[in-house]
């Protein structure tokens, strides 16, 4: 479709800019636009005098001063554009709307780089105006170069794959406590107040019963000819521990119980000697009858 020395064409690309940023009332937009296929956007390529190819592709070497803006005819420009407006329109709206802002931005920065400068002039100035559009582009760069490192990467499900049992996140803790002097020493006030509560209790001991102590003699004294010391009969398991004290103790009401029910002897050779003990037996009646 012509337009004075100019044509319209289509070109499918792969790559094109994203110049949301180029409207400085949207700055804080450009990461918060959904990101959109771009190998079924149409680019609009622009063949007027000095220039020919696409039109992002025109900022950039406006931006670098390889494409002197004030060569290129307006109105060329505006009728490309409408042209190719019309198709994209029965393409997709989006695609117009964004070259719809690229194309206003050219031609407002020429028709202010054409004026001649006034010192009371009400807003930006054409080389301040260039000077946005060479920082958005600067910006729109370095959003492609992050996009191309983010894509480079390894993705996972390609070439990258989780463990078949993924081991859980091991979280450890570690508490901090600020606290002052004054809280340290009510802590501890408080510990003490609660311990000094507490109720005493005495844990009951193990002792040598008078039934065991019994048992005991009757089973073993059977066994013992002669006299033989009270001690012997203890258990040997005993000696050294608590529980000793209560076995000699108990040993002694057993062998004074079987005494008196005649069934053992018992002798004492001088006062707090030792006790020897030997089983009653028959002839030992006979005698203290004679």
């Amino acid at each position: 479709m012509a337009a004075g020395k100019g044509i319209v064409r289509f070109d499918h690309r792969l790559e094109r800019a994203r110049v949301d940023t180029l409207n400085s009332d949207s700055r804080d937009d450009v990461w918060s636009d959904p990101v959109r296929d771009d190998a079924d956007d149409a680019s609009l390529v622009v063949d007027i005098d000095g220039y020919e190819g696409p039109l992002d592709v025109l900022l950039v070497l406006a931006r670098s001063q390889k494409v002197d803006l004030t060569q290129i005819s307006i109105l060329q420009l505006a009728e490309q554009y409408l042209a190719f407006i019309a198709e994209a329109r029965r393409l997709s709206l989006e695609v117009a709307a964004d070259y719809l802002v690229m194309a206003a931005w050219l031609a407002y920065l020429k028709s202010r780089l054409l004026l001649p400068e006034v010192e009371d002039e009400n807003g930006p100035s054409g080389p301040e105006l260039a000077a946005h559009l060479t920082f958005q582009l600067q910006r729109l760069e370095a959003m492609r170069e992050a996009a191309a490192q983010i894509m480079a990467r390894n993705r996972l499900g390609r070439d990258v794959f989780e463990r078949g049992q993924p081991e859980g996140i091991r979280v450890v803790r570690n508490s901090v406590y600020e606290v002052s002097v004054f809280e340290l020493l009510r802590a501890y006030a408080d510990h003490r107040v609660r311990a000094a509560n507490e109720p005493y209790s005495i844990a009951a001991r193990e002792l040598f019963s008078m039934e065991q102590a019994l048992e005991r003699l009757r089973r073993v004294l059977g066994d013992i000819p002669g006299w033989e010391r009270l001690e012997t009969f203890l258990p040997p398991e005993i000696k050294g521990t608590m529980v000793y004290r209560s076995a000699v103790s108990a040993m002694l009401g057993a062998s004074l119980e079987m005494a008196k029910s005649g069934q053992v002897k018992l002798r004492q050779t001088q006062t707090f000697g030792p006790i020897y003990m030997r089983r009653r037996q028959q002839d030992d009646g006979a005698s203290e009858d004679g």
